[in-house]
C-alpha cells in the first residue's frame, strides 16, 4: 500500500535531521539504514524491492515520472508495504544529499541483514569478488557493477575497504548493489576457510608468472584484489593459492583495481558460458 504523508518544507523538521545524519558512516551502521539519491537509484530500489522506509521529492515538481511505474510496482506487490512517499522542500533536500547539484528525489533505505557466508564457499559454482583495502568508492562501487554484470555470486568487503553505502560509492554501484549478496568479513579467517572447502583462491600480482587467460574459472574460485597503491595485504596474499598476471602488449605498468578486476571477471564468465576448454 502507497503511504502518502504532509510536505514537510524545514530542514530544522526532526525527521529531516535524523536523515541528514545518515550521511555519516557512524550514524548508518548504528541505525541500519543508509540514503539513495537520486532518480536511477531509488527506481532501481524500487524495482528490486529493497525495503525502503521514505522516498522524499520535490514537492514543486512532483513525483518524477521515471518513478511512477517503479511506485506502481512496488505498491502492487502482495504482502509488502510500500515507503512513505513524502514531497519536500528543495531545502530538505539539500540538507539530505551529498552532491553538489542534488537530484530531486532521495530515498531512506534499510540495509539488508549480510547474507550467509556459507553460500558463498560452493567449490563448484561460487564467483566472488574479494576487496582488500580497496579505498577508493568509485572503484568498489564499479566492482560490485561487474561483479553483478558477470553473474557472480557474492562481494566480500575486507577491512579497510571503502563503505558500500557511502554515497560516492553508491552512485558508482548503478544499482548492482541490490543484485547480487555484498558482505563485510574478516579476510584472515574467510580466506583460509574457502580454501579449505575447496575454493580455489586467485589474485592478481605484477610479479606472477601464470596468466588470467590460462587458468581455469569454471570451478569454484574467489578473485581477491588488493589496495589502488599497496595492493594485497600480507594477510591476504598468504591466503591467496595461484597468484595471476593479466598479460599487456602496451607500456602501461598496470591497470587500475576495478578495471583489473572486470578483466578476470569477465573472464570466468567467458570461460563459463562460451569456452569449451
Amino acid at each position: 500500500m502507497q503511504k502518502h504523508e504532509g510536505y514537510i518544507a524545514s530542514a530544522a523538521n526532526p525527521r529531516v535531521k535524523e536523515w541528514a545524519k545518515l550521511k555519516e558512516r557512524k550514524y548508518r551502521e548504528r541505525e541500519g539504514k543508509f540514503v539513495l539519491e537520486g532518480i536511477h537509484l531509488v527506481k532501481e530500489a524500487l524495482l528490486a524491492a529493497w525495503p525502503l522506509d521514505v522516498v522524499a521529492y520535490d514537492a514543486g515538481r512532483g513525483i518524477p515520472a521515471e518513478l511512477t511505474a517503479a511506485r506502481d510496482k512496488s505498491a502492487a506487490d502482495a504482502g509488502r508495504s510500500g515507503p512513505a512517499w513524502i514531497p519536500v522542500s528543495p531545502e530538505v533536500i539539500a540538507r539530505c544529499s551529498q552532491s553538489e547539484t542534488p537530484q530531486p528525489v532521495f530515498a531512506v533505505a534499510r540495509k539488508r541483514p549480510a547474507a550467509a557466508l556459507d553460500a558463498l564457499f560452493d567449490s563448484r559454482s561460487a564467483l566472488v569478488a574479494v576487496l582488500d583495502g580497496v579505498q577508493d568508492p568509485g572503484n568498489v562501487g564499479t566492482i560490485v557493477r561487474s561483479a553483478v554484470a558477470c553473474g557472480a555470486t557474492g562481494v566480500i568487503l575486507g577491512r579497510g575497504t571503502a563503505d558500500l553505502y557511502n554515497a560516492k560509492t553508491l552512485r558508482a554501484t548503478m544499482g548492482a548493489l541490490f543484485h547480487v549478496p555484498v558482505m563485510e568479513a574478516e579476510l584472515a579467517e574467510v580466506l583460509p576457510q574457502a580454501r579449505e572447502r575447496g575454493v580455489a583462491v586467485a589474485g592478481t600480482s605484477l610479479k606472477a608468472a601464470r596468466s588470467c587467460y590460462d587458468y581455469d574459472f569454471r570451478r569454484g574460485v574467489w578473485l581477491v584484489f588488493g589496495n589502488e597503491g599497496s595492493g594485497l595485504s600480507p594477510a591476504a596474499s598468504d591466503a591467496v593459492a595461484d597468484h595471476l598476471i593479466i598479460p599487456m602488449q602496451g607500456r602501461a605498468e598496470s591497470l587500475n583495481v576495478a578495471m583489473a578486476a572486470t578483466v578476470l571477471l569477465f573472464e570466468a564468465q567467458r570461460q563459463r558460458m562460451f569456452s569449451n576448454r
